[in-house]
């Protein structure tokens, strides 16, 4: 899948190859999913439904086919009264609100959730939903035209932990530049990491959209490199998790949140506009035609579940390790084998 975004300007919003293919092969990545809805002869009565609370970050564009799964039906579809919680808070906090029973899926990012999860929360990853959210930019005059030209410079981002410093700190290694001592990454207000830029405290900022794609928008920054650049344009950047005791206790209700969202994932790649239409209620200020653009910049028809997905885990434990993020004794092996769970096995 080609996900190259060149520096001069905003590539979500003009059309693209990977635009291209997903509406050619909307109808054949559907299949998959067909035969879960045939064995639905009619939708549950309400009574019937199974509750379980869903936690995600409604202000996260890549969400929307969230939305889009509570709001066109799918989760009912599945037998499922899902409620959102709406978590802004620290992902430590989401696992822990996952493992003590306060929610019961959550969606988030998957550099962010490694870490915590190499430390032990009760919490599984049960599928991929999608990658390309996360962005790199420079300033447009600034000469700095690829990832080589970030040596000896100072990258803004919003917390030490930001998974958008863990990804374009594994890119940076790949180029032979050493993250932690060749490059300085100084925090900011989210909001404010592109007047860093503006005022010379930085020289890059590494952040993700929506914040990134209005940067970018600004014109006065360019993108050097994304998640879904060179190697990464196949990996997943957003994850769904569930609580070990709900796995334990009712591993039905994990796939069916599952295979909702990934109906809902792929109506998002194949109908983008319309879908930003069903999320625009959590993002009021955005216009339609952004939300579409950056919903197509996305892969939401990259679902990967089993031996694929822990695949993936495992690519980014190990990259991980070399960036001084987790222990060295880690096995990447065995811990993608222990924080995933097969739910559609």
């Amino acid at each position: 899948m080609s996900t190259h975004r060149n520096g001069s300007g905003i590539s979500a919003a003009t059309p693209s190859r990977r635009g291209l293919l997903k509406v050619a092969a909307a109808g054949a990545l559907a299949l998959p999913f067909a035969g879960v809805a045939s064995r639905l002869v009619a939708a549950p009565t309400p009574a019937a439904l199974k509750p379980l609370k869903l936690a995600w970050n409604t202000g996260a564009v890549c969400g929307a086919p969230v939305a889009v799964a509570k709001h066109n039906g799918f989760f009912e579809k599945h037998g499922l009264d899902v409620e959102f919680v709406n978590f802004a808070g620290t992902t430590e906090q989401l696992l822990e609100a996952l493992a003590t029973g306060k929610a019961d899926i959550g969606h988030g990012m998957a550099l962010r959730w490694l870490k915590p999860l190499e430390q032990g929360f009760d919490v599984r990853i049960i599928a991929g939903v999608h990658g390309g959210c996360m962005r790199l930019l420079a300033a447009k005059n600034g000469g700095i035209t690829s990832l080589a030209g970030l040596k000896g410079k100072t990258v803004a981002i919003s917390d030490l932990s930001s998974p958008a410093k863990h990804l374009f700190s594994i890119q940076l290694a790949k180029q032979g530049i050493d993250p932690n001592k060749d490059v300085e990454w100084r925090v900011f207000p989210g909001d404010l990491l592109a007047i860093a830029v503006d005022k010379g405290e930085a020289q890059a900022v590494a952040h993700w959209d929506p914040v990134t794609y209005n940067f970018l928008k600004s014109g006065n920054l360019v993108e050097i490199s994304t998640n879904l650049s060179g190697e990464f344009a196949n990996r997943v950047c957003c994850v769904l998790g569930a609580r070990g005791s709900l796995l334990r206790e009712d591993k039905a209700a994990a796939a069916a949140v599952t295979r909702a969202v990934f109906e809902a994932q792929h109506y998002a790649a194949a109908n983008p506009v319309e879908a930003a239409k069903v999320y625009q209620q959590y993002s009021p200020k955005s216009s339609i035609e952004d939300l579409a653009a950056q919903l197509s910049s996305q892969t939401h028809d990259h679902n990967p579940v089993g031996a694929d997905i822990k695949r993936e885990i495992a690519l980014y434990a190990e990259e991980l390790k070399g960036v001084q993020v987790f222990k060295q004794s880690t096995d990447a092996a065995k811990f993608a084998d222990r924080v995933y769970a097969d739910v559609l096995g």
